[in-house]
């Protein structure tokens, strides 16, 4: 298995995440960081990677670093990966600049998942910063979403690397899957599907 069908892995996290610019309709700093999730995680758009996300956001959710992790986040809102239906936020606590908030996706490679995320304000924007880990964690169901992200693309994968590979991932414990998600490295992901070549 090459390397070229092993980043989509990675890539199906950051698409449930890829952001688009939102007019700040809210009037509250709780508000703005809602709108800012929602549309998050049911649009995409390229100039979301340099406006929406912080750096460190996009090389969390890339295997690149600097100007190569935009590009690449870039290509990737470009290609339209798949969105989540809707988001749920809860739990929106702002600091000053800083704030955290728990998402529930609907639909896409993280339906059933609750996230926590982190944003930090920029010139009275809030922007997402980085993704601290799940609140709520169902390997079952994350499997089984990766499964059918799979189907929706036959040819990548071999049938039986496919339901091996989301197999793997329904069997990780969460600090495993916060490991290999949200640990800013492919190194964890390729490890998983070259078991399953």
């Amino acid at each position: 298995m090459n390397k070229r069908i092993l980043v989509p892995l990675a890539l199906l996290v950051l698409a449930a995440l890829t952001l688009t610019a939102c007019g700040g309709g809210g009037s509250s700093d709780e508000d703005k960081i809602t709108e800012t999730i929602e549309t998050a995680a049911t649009t995409s758009d390229p100039s979301n990677c340099t406006e929406l996300e912080t750096l460190s956001f996009v090389e969390q959710n890339t295997t690149e670093k600097g100007k190569a992790a935009i590009k690449a986040c870039e290509a990737e809102a470009e290609a339209g990966e798949e969105e989540a239906e809707g988001a749920n936020v809860s739990n929106v606590s702002v600091s000053g600049s800083k704030a955290t908030a728990e998402a529930e996706f609907e639909g896409g490679s993280l339906g059933s998942q609750s996230l926590e995320v982190a944003l930090v304000e920029e010139d009275g924007n809030w922007k997402l910063d980085q993704i601290e880990g799940f609140a709520e964690y169902d390997g079952k169901a994350l499997g089984e979403q990766f499964q059918k992200q799979f189907e929706k693309e036959p040819g990548e994968l071999e049938p039986a690397q496919a339901k091996c590979i989301s197999g793997k991932i329904a069997g990780l414990g969460q600090a495993e899957a916060e490991e290999v998600f949200f640990g800013g490295s492919a190194e964890k992901i390729i490890e998983l599907a070259q078991s399953c070549a």
